[in-house]
């Protein structure tokens, strides 16, 4: 059975950091990309992130890049999100999800929430002013 499970989130000040853990299992990384998601409060799921564990390939999203980082150990079956520099406009609900691959295209819809077909449980992300 495929599950995704997040954990790492919290509650830090603006300026601190997090690095979120999406651990894996069921899946197969030649078949599977995965990615990041968030939601705020009121507001659209945004894509922020996503890794293909087999060739290193990475994207970020340009509203986080330079502060958040998508790194595996594919040994470890997981993911993680290191987050720097947090504001508070950060603040939402994160989510890992299970892309399924298919030549290159793939590579166009990781932003997407409707590409991705298994989702974990989210861990909540609060950062004060």
């Amino acid at each position: 059975e495929e599950q995704l499970a997040e954990s790492g989130g919290g509650s830090v000040q603006a300026g601190g950091s997090l690095r979120l853990s999406c651990v894996t299992s069921g899946f197969t990384f030649e078949d599977y990309a995965i990615g990041w998601f968030r939601q705020a409060p009121g507001k659209g799921r945004e894509g922020i992130a996503c890794i293909d564990l087999i060739d290193g390939y990475t994207a970020v999203k340009d509203s986080v890049k330079g502060r958040f980082i998508i790194s595996s150990d594919s040994a470890k079956n997981t993911v993680y999100l290191q987050m720097h520099s947090l504001e508070p406009e950060d603040s939402a609900v994160y989510r890992c999800a299970a892309l399924l691959k298919g030549g290159n295209y793939w590579k166009r819809r990781v932003y997407s929430d409707t590409a991705y077909d298994y989702w974990g449980q989210g861990t909540q992300v609060t950062v004060s002013s």
